[in-house]
């Protein structure tokens, strides 16, 4: 199962990145793919709060996998993490939201 947390940890460090970098842009960022950015009035405020997003999700997403390295495979753990991962995403959709109604123009 070392393995599979490897790769989970390789997707949380994506995630990571992705903040990073939408922390560190000076236009406005997308969230979802194929869709345009909003126009905001705070881009700067804006971006951060992506990018805060993208940093808090990519902890509790490695967090989630941490029962990855302790479980057998076809363990029921694994109920509770794709569980938790689907809260994870739900959670981010709308944070995501509440942060494009508070910046957008």
């Amino acid at each position: 199962m070392i393995i599979t947390f490897i790769i989970w940890s390789i997707v949380a460090v994506l995630f990571l990145g992705i903040g990073i970098r939408a922390g560190k842009l000076k236009e406005a960022v997308g969230f979802f793919t194929f869709v345009k950015p909003p126009v905001v009035t705070d881009i700067i405020r804006y971006n951060r709060s992506v990018s805060m997003l993208w940093v808090i999700a990519a902890i509790i997403f490695e967090i989630l996998g941490i029962p990855l390295l302790f479980s057998e495979q076809n363990s029921p753990v694994f109920i509770f993490v794709v569980l938790g991962v689907m809260a994870l995403v739900v959670g981010m959709m709308t944070a995501y939201f509440r942060i494009q109604t508070k910046y957008q123009s």
